[in-house]
């Protein structure tokens, strides 16, 4: 086990890159895949909605996560992003330095 994760969110397709940018350059995270766009279908408040999206990748520490959720959330145009983690249980030794070093304050 590592202490690297990833974070998965989403974002309107056309806010996604920027967003993403801003968590790079402030290290709070090492890398965001922003996925091309994609249609979501989902329920927000006892309708369902339909919007173009992109999904959000974030690689990071656990010791970042705290600052990652909370700039995210202030940042985020919605009034609930999707916020879900996920462990990485094994990552080459280089690569999870990288994240460690990148992600340093």
């Amino acid at each position: 086990m590592t202490d690297l994760i990833l974070v998965l969110t989403t974002a309107p397709a056309d806010e996604a890159e920027a967003l993403a940018r801003t968590l790079v350059e402030e290290h709070l995270c090492a890398c965001a895949n922003v996925h091309a766009p994609m249609t979501s279908l989902y329920w927000w408040k006892g309708t369902i909605e339909r919007d173009a999206e992109s999904q959000l990748v974030l690689k990071t520490t656990r010791g970042r996560l705290e600052a990652l959720t909370a700039r995210l959330t202030e940042l985020h145009s919605y009034e609930l992003p999707e916020l879900l983690v996920l462990p990485v249980t094994w990552g080459s030794d280089g690569y999870v330095e990288w994240v460690k070093t990148s992600t340093a304050t």
